[in-house]
């Protein structure tokens, strides 16, 4: 694969990479730059990439690795020197909510928060399968293979995450989940 078949890669399964990257980051400007990093380091790999594979799942192996180290850096410097973050307010207008009340938006709007905030509390172990499954649409073969990890072990992390995240639910006060 060459740095054109790299354009092709880009405009295909860029939204889903950035989808990813602002899911971990819960941050636009981290996760542009994650994003960025992302395709970089796929350029330097794109002799790697086989094109009979499935591709996007290879490119979201790479934002999840670069995200994870971005992680360990920051805890290493987080310990010598603390740092104070500006964190903006959930943006519920990513989602699409087909209701046809004001109440059922509101109440949806409330569960989407929720289940957001429950998901954003889960360790990287669990929370990187659950996006990957959920936000980009990976099988469980492709996120195994892409993290190194069996099948079995996804399924047990997926199944984990989302029991934490009911009973995040049930603790909170929704009991329809």
């Amino acid at each position: 694969m060459d740095v054109a078949d790299l354009t092709y890669l880009i405009e295909s399964y860029g939204k889903d990479v950035y989808g990813f990257c602002y899911k971990l980051t819960r941050d636009k400007h981290q996760a542009d730059d994650l994003y960025q990093e992302t395709f970089l380091k796929a350029t330097e790999l794109c002799h790697k990439i086989d094109k009979s594979k499935n591709p996007k799942s290879f490119l979201i192996a790479i934002a999840a690795n670069t995200w994870k180290n971005q992680w360990r850096k920051f805890g290493w410097r987080n310990r010598i020197a603390k740092m104070v973050e500006f964190q903006d307010d959930f943006d519920n207008e990513s989602y699409m909510i087909d209701t046809t009340t004001p109440e059922l938006v509101a109440i949806s709007n409330e569960v989407y928060t929720m289940i957001d905030r429950a998901s954003a509390s889960l360790n990287d172990k669990l929370k990187i399968p659950l996006y990957m499954y959920y936000n980009t649409g990976l099988s469980i073969e492709d996120i195994a293979y892409s993290l190194k990890i069996p099948t079995g072990t996804v399924k047990s992390r997926l199944y984990k995450a989302r029991k934490m995240i009911k009973e995040y639910m049930e603790v909170n006060g929704y009991e329809g989940f």
